[in-house]
């Protein structure tokens, strides 16, 4: 197996699209947990982000010869990914709301010995939890894109087949809802 790591996403696209299928792990290392974040936050649910994820790499591995480099791998990735979650979805009519935050990743960090301030993070976790999950499908989208994966604004609209100025605003808008989610979640009471 060659040493791929070093190679970058679109050589590593050039060569699996010219069969060599050990170009595959790297990209999938690489861009597996942002595709399985933004499955989980449009599923809804861990096991439904695992058959989501499985068939927008398998689709991806397909597709490789149709990439035609004009976004990035992982906007190429997170595409596939998320249409393939809205198949998904249409096919299951069903979605759970809770989100819970270790899943989408934005737990991390938040361990600590002491158990009183475990039991504070685990509340704060709680609470976000629950305030992501009353929010609708394209603001948690639009969220995980851009304050989770940390996307540009021009790669998120493109992603979401926006202009760059409704992008901003459908994530200003998703960021209010969040922050009224909070509040009413009860999430003002621990602050000073």
């Amino acid at each position: 197996m060659p040493d791929n790591p070093d190679r970058t996403d679109n050589e590593l696209m050039q060569m699996l699209a010219g069969g060599d299928r050990t170009a595959f792990e790297p990209l999938v290392v690489r861009h597996g947990p942002a595709c399985r974040r933004l499955a989980r936050a449009l599923v809804g649910n861990p096991e439904g982000a695992d058959d989501v994820l499985q068939k927008a790499f398998v689709a991806a591995y397909r597709g490789a010869g149709n990439f035609r480099g004009d976004a990035s791998v992982k906007t190429w990735l997170l595409t596939i990914t998320r249409n393939t979650a809205y198949r998904h979805r249409k096919q299951n009519q069903k979605h759970e709301d809770g989100v819970p935050l270790l899943e989408l990743g934005l737990g991390a960090g938040w361990g600590g010995d002491d158990p009183e301030t475990a039991a504070m993070r685990a509340q704060q976790r709680d609470v976000l939890s629950r305030a992501l999950g009353s929010l609708a499908e394209e603001e948690r989208e639009i969220l995980t894109l851009r304050d989770l994966e940390q996307m540009t604004g021009p790669e998120t609209a493109e992603l979401l087949g926006l202009s760059l100025a409704a992008m901003k605003s459908r994530l200003h808008r998703a960021r209010l809802r969040l922050a009224a989610a909070l509040r009413s979640e009860g999430g003002a009471h621990g602050g000073a």
